[in-house]
């Protein structure tokens, strides 16, 4: 027997696991590295966050995966070349980390790597006729990584959920139901990243197939390109300060609505290769808004992340829903952003997951930790026959390191 399959089996069996997760988002920000120990599975499942950090992605690297970065037209050649260039990095990134932590490969018992998304494709957008199906592209081959690193390395998770039935994201559900599940209360489990989406949890005990899951819209994507593109020192609107001195233009905030995304039913997916700068441009265009001040079109744009965020909640649970928001990702630091989904959504209380005892920057990778934990040593999760169709599988590929 292949030894490393003996390995996979005496993990199964093991009590916990100590996993690295890693998550690159759209933001292209940087690397987060999250080492988790995970015990037991399923909802038994008890995380302990031992370290976390971002590892930040110098210009050039950024500017690498820009040049692919949701284009519907790449060089192949360039493609296959930064596939296996992000995985040999982000090894390279993983072992830095380790070797700051004290912590040596040997004691680390798998590596869970999301990848860097580059193209998301479900059919409501692509809606080409030759290919009536959902896909999804993530970078940095884990063959590389877990070579690099020593360390056997699950990747590759949204293809399966596709294969069932799925569109790939948000794979949130999975983790959130898992970790963040309450008898006490329902949850929305709202995640502010370069696209938003929510989770929504109902209390413990109640029926599981009620969980849902969607993306809801731009969370801070088109804010980060405004600000590179007006304020080029500047890597997005700290703390929201730039929009709080901003009026919301309500002509264009129409206009960005004005969208068949925002009317179609729940669930459903969707990227930077809808909500980009030739969006907000034919926005401003319809709008007569090219010469808005940056600070009024910073305004404007928060305004419309938080009304999608909103409209998805009251399409699921009515006009007012009352429930706890618990919030994670770059949007959680932005008291701007915040306020404006506090102001549509009044009857909702909000916190961020550090509430729930959960590092917001962190859920991300670790609920790719809990993927790769289930991978392994779990069973499918059956939350399938719900609104989101959530379906019951085991994610992830697995790459040996020798």
């Amino acid at each position: 027997m292949n030894p490393y399959l003996s390995r996979l089996a005496q993990l199964a069996q093991q009590r916990s696991r100590r996993i690295i997760g890693l998550m690159s988002g759209t933001s292209l920000d940087g690397l987060d590295v999250a080492l988790c120990r995970l015990h037991g599975h399923g909802l038994a499942t008890r995380l302990e966050l031992e370290e976390f950090t971002t590892v930040p992605y110098p210009t050039d690297m950024r500017q690498r995966i820009r040049e692919v970065f949701a284009r519907p037209q790449v060089s192949l050649e360039y493609l296959t070349l930064l596939h296996a260039w992000l995985g040999r990095t982000h090894g390279d990134m993983v072992a830095a980390c380790l070797k700051q932590w004290q912590v040596a490969p040997a004691e680390v018992d798998l590596i869970a790597s999301h990848g860097q998304t580059v193209y998301h494709a479900p059919q409501h957008q692509h809606q080409h006729p030759d290919f009536p199906l959902n896909a999804t592209l993530q970078l940095g081959d884990a063959d590389h990584l877990a070579v690099r690193t020593g360390i056997i390395t699950v990747s590759d998770f949204r293809q399966k959920h596709i294969a069932a039935g799925g569109e790939g994201a948000p794979l949130a559900a999975y983790g959130d139901y898992l970790l963040l599940s309450s008898p006490h209360e329902e949850r929305l489990l709202l995640n502010l990243g370069g696209i938003a989406n929510f989770t929504y949890l109902p209390r413990t005990g109640q029926d599981a197939h009620t969980v849902f899951s969607t993306d809801t819209g731009p969370g801070n994507t088109l804010l980060d390109a405004t600000v590179r593109a007006h304020f080029p020192t500047l890597a997005y609107d700290a703390d929201g300060r730039l929009a709080a001195v901003g009026h919301v233009h309500q002509g264009l905030l129409a206009a960005l609505l004005h969208h068949p995304f925002f009317a179609a039913a729940l669930p459903k997916t969707t990227g930077p290769e809808l909500f980009n700068a030739a969006y907000l441009r034919q926005a401003q265009e319809s709008s007569a808004t090219l010469t808005l001040a940056p600070e009024d079109l910073l305004a404007t744009l928060t305004e419309f992340s938080a009304l999608g965020v909103a409209r998805a909640a009251g399409q699921t649970f009515g006009p007012r829903p009352e429930l706890a928001v618990y919030v994670s990702g770059g949007g959680a630091h932005n008291p701007t952003l915040l306020a404006a989904l506090r102001r549509h959504l009044p009857a909702c209380r909000f916190a961020t997951t550090e509430a729930l005892g959960l590092l917001p920057d962190a859920k991300e990778a670790i609920l790719f930790a809990v993927l790769a934990n289930e991978a392994v040593a779990g069973t499918p999760i059956s939350l399938s026959s719900g609104r989101q169709r959530v379906p019951a599988v085991s994610m992830g590929k697995i790459s040996w390191p020798g």
